[in-house]
Parts: structure tokens; sequence; C-alpha cells
């Protein structure tokens, strides 16, 4: 079989997984495949993702928030980030794992720690990125510190938060399949059970994660457009022509 042929039948054979049940290698009447049973991985992953950076926001905004508007806690910021992601994402999923047990919270914890970089940095380096004669401004009007972050430099500083958000969000998805190491059913299960699924399985496997991560980014790519203040894009428009 030429390798044409061969790459056409292997994703044949996965949309086949993906869309009709079929019985398990390992025979004993089990049965494997179709809708159902791919989004019950599918499922797991989503959720223990969804958790994990509503984690992560939920402690690095504020926290990036206020150290950008300070102006201090660069070392912090920047270099929990660079720190953050030089750690391996397998090592730190193990090691809660062992520590505080396995399940959705729990491996949901630990992705939460690999999604606070990039949110925790983008956040900082947004705020300091913010005109500072915009904020003057703003004192200028009476506004307080909580004030000047929520009504201007949060607004200014949305689009690139919002692409650490995105960095996040793709980062805790894609680890979440390596979660099946640990117990937790995700698609990695599919990808790393070739002797239970076959190859039909692990390429279905992949490329149910690789449409899960496009439809993520792009859901994000929107709220980054909807949610960069109308002046922004057309400055960039402009900057762009």
């Amino acid at each position: 079989m030429t390798l044409p042929l061969a790459i056409f039948s292997s994703f044949t054979g996965a949309f086949d997984f993906i869309l009709h049940p079929r019985e398990a290698v390992t025979g004993g009447g089990v049965q494997v495949g179709g809708p159902e049973y791919v989004w019950h991985f599918a499922r797991t992953q989503l959720e223990v993702t969804v958790i994990a950076l509503a984690l992560s926001l939920a402690i690095a905004l504020p926290i990036g928030l206020v150290l950008g508007h300070l102006g201090k806690g660069e070392v912090l910021a920047v270099g929990f980030g660079n720190a953050g992601r030089a750690v391996p994402e397998i090592v730190v999923i193990l090691l809660l794992a062992a520590v505080i047990g396995i399940g959705l919270r729990n491996v949901a914890i630990a992705l939460m720690i690999l999604g606070l970089p990039p949110i925790l940095t983008n956040t900082y380096v947004a705020l300091r990125q913010v005109d500072p004669t915009a904020v003057d401004a703003a004192r200028g009007t009476g506004m307080n510190g909580a004030q000047v972050i929520t009504r201007v430099e949060l607004p200014l500083a949305a689009p690139t938060i919002m692409s650490g958000v995105r960095t996040s969000a793709i980062n805790i998805f894609a680890t979440a399949t390596i979660a099946s190491f640990v117990g937790l059913s995700t698609l990695g299960d599919l990808v790393t059970g070739r002797n239970v699924y076959g190859d039909d399985g692990v390429v279905a496997g992949a490329i149910v994660i690789a449409l899960l991560a496009m439809a993520i980014e792009l859901a994000l790519a929107g709220v980054q457009r909807l949610v960069t203040p109308r002046g922004l894009k057309l400055q960039r428009m402009r900057q762009g022509a």
C-alpha cells in the first residue's frame, strides 16, 4: 500500500471509529467507538480544562492586575511565567496525583498550576503597556485605584490578557490528554490504548483532540475581538494600512 493510500485508510478508519461502535481489539464482546463513547472522553477533557482555566483566571488575573497597576513584582510575574513554561507537565500531574490523589478536581488543580504563568505574565505586561497619560487623566478625574484598574487599565489591556488566556487554555487542554496516566478518562485513553482500540482509535483520539483545540482557540479568539476596545481596533487597522 502506498503512503497516500495508507494515510487515507487511517483517516477513514478513524472517522469510522468516531461514528460507529465496534468490538474492541481485545475481543470479549466489548464495544468501543461511536459518538457517545468518544464524547465521554472528550467531555471529561473539556470539563477538567474549563475548571482548571477558571481557577487559573481566578488566581492569576487579580494578582497580575494589582502588580501591573502598582508597577511592582516584575520578577515575580515574568520570572514565574518563564519558570512555569520550563516545568514538565507530566511531572506536575504525577506529583500532585501522588500527593492529593486522582480525580477530576485534583487533576484540575494540577492543570491550573500550568495555566497560571501565561495569564499572570500577560496581565502584568499588558497593564505596564497602558498609556500613562490615560491613567493620569483617570486619576485627575478623581478615580481611585480600583476604578482606574477596572475602567481604564483593564479595558485597554484586555487584548493582551486574552492572548495569555488563549495560550493557557490550549496548554491546559493539550496537557489534559496525559491525565489518562493518573486514571482520569480523557481522550488520552484513546491515544495510548492501541491494544484496546487499535490504530483507528489512536488516530480518532488525535483527530478529536486537534479539532477541539482548534475550536477552543477560535472561540477565545472571538472573545478577544469582542473585548478589544473599538479605538484599539481602529488604531491597529491604521497601522496595518
